[in-house]
């Protein structure tokens, strides 16, 4: 007995050893097949088990409905071919379930991260397509403990200010592949003070978010740089007529007018503006928000310049499903007949795949056959991701969810007939350094 004895508190101290000497970012945990496996996490957010034969859970959450569907309908689409690619989780099918509407507002962010949060199941989510509605969504979610990956908001008041102060509406749990607004308004300023020769500008916002940090990103870079901001003024969604707020702006006569809104009060201040006197010569200038070709389509957006991501994805290929730009584009006008009409899509796409990734670093089958995911870990893969390729290009997440390639071009708009070619018709580029 006395052997045992001694056996047993050798293997036990062996055992304490090797626990000492362990990776102190992963846990161990035994799977149903006898072997030991590795996952990220510690539990401390809680776990969500996926018993034998059901499906992972994750949601879509991005606009499909009314004008701004233009916007969030390519990402949310974006989402199910990155599903489809992705393929299992340790032999367990991922399930988007029905796609959630945010409404590009903040009523619907609210309402939709509500139902999130209360289906225990749900692992991520991928959204929401407008800062908006992140602004409201991302709390809720946060508190639940999972990670919500957007493609589309780019409001620095989600992430930081890149200097190292969080916004004020950064969340735990919270990332984006989208770009931060902050180099899209300096781009943005470059581009009119440099390129275009113009000094003197005046931005018009709703409110939103979005739409006021842009603005604000844009007139903050453009009065850096030298140049003059002659009128800085909001509107309200519903809006449609412009001219008061218009008037106002032209008693300056600014050479520029920047407006980074969506539609439909984007429509109003472009076919309004040419009229009201002070503003005839005046450059109108917009931003991805109206990057759509609806909005594209409309005669009197011809001679704009937008300010957007960089969509130029060539043969980039996303290192978790293999699957090329080329491939997805392919795949998206096979199944929709048309191509995506906004440029966030390859950012929706590549943010289900950090999901699904980070999602299968944090999981493990457990002697029961059930698929246990450590929440914590979910997190745990996201905020060490550095180095990651995907269809938007090389991909590193700070310290605050900003993961995107910061990335941005302005394109001339030339022809309302040919979206396509105006998209592809970049005269400026810009990468921070």
């Amino acid at each position: 007995m006395g052997r045992i004895r001694k056996l047993l508190l050798l293997l036990a101290a062996l055992a304490l050893f090797a626990v000492a000497c362990g990776d102190d970012d992963e846990t161990t945990t035994a799977g149903d097949d006898g072997e030991m496996m590795d996952h990220l996490g510690d539990g401390s957010l809680g776990t969500i088990t996926v018993e034998a034969g059901a499906e992972v859970q994750i949601r879509s959450l991005n606009a499909l409905t009314g004008d701004v569907a233009l916007f969030g309908l390519p990402i949310h689409r974006a989402i199910e071919i990155a599903v489809d690619d992705y393929g299992d989780i340790h032999g367990f099918s991922v399930s988007l379930g029905q796609g959630l509407d945010d409404l590009c507002s903040s009523d619907g962010g609210q309402a939709a991260a509500q139902t999130i949060v209360a289906d225990e199941q749900i692992a991520g989510v991928v959204g929401t397509s407008c800062s908006g509605a992140a602004v409201a969504a991302a709390p809720l979610i946060s508190e639940a403990g999972i990670v919500m990956i957007s493609g589309g908001n780019t409001s620095p008041s989600l992430t930081s200010d890149l200097a190292g102060t969080a916004g004020e509406n950064y969340n735990e749990g919270y990332y984006r592949t989208a770009h931060n607004d902050l180099y899209q308004g300096r781009a943005m300023a470059l581009f009119v003070f440099n390129d275009l020769g113009l000094t003197t500008a005046a931005a018009i916002h709703d409110g939103d978010p979005y739409t006021q940090g842009l603005a604000q990103a844009f007139v903050d870079a453009y009065e850096e740089i030298g140049g003059e901001i002659t009128g800085f003024a909001g509107i309200a969604k519903g809006d449609t007529d412009m001219v008061p707020v218009l008037t106002e702006i032209a008693a300056a006569s600014p050479q520029a007018l920047f407006f980074p809104i969506f539609q439909p009060e984007g429509n109003f201040i472009a076919a309004q503006a040419p009229g009201v006197a002070g503003l005839a010569d005046t450059q109108l200038l917009a931003a991805d928000g109206l990057l759509v070709d609806g909005y594209l389509a409309l005669a009197e957006t011809e001679g704009m310049y937008f300010s957007g991501p960089d969509a130029r994805f060539g043969e980039n290929v996303n290192q978790s499903t293999g699957k090329s730009a080329v491939d997805f584009t392919s795949a998206y006008e096979s199944l929709h007949g048309e191509a995506p009409t906004s440029p966030f899509w390859g950012h929706g796409y590549d943010a289900t795949a950090m999901l699904l990734d980070a999602i299968k670093a944090a999981s493990y089958v457990d002697g029961d056959g059930n698929l246990v995911i450590d929440k914590a870990g979910v997190r745990e893969h996201l905020d060490g991701l550095t180095g990651y390729n995907g269809l938007i290009g090389l991909i590193n997440c700070d310290d605050f969810g900003d993961c995107g390639s910061q990335k941005v071009t302005v394109i001339h708009h030339l022809d309302s007939n040919d979206f396509e070619g105006s998209v592809a018709n970049v005269v400026f580029e810009y990468a921070p350094s």
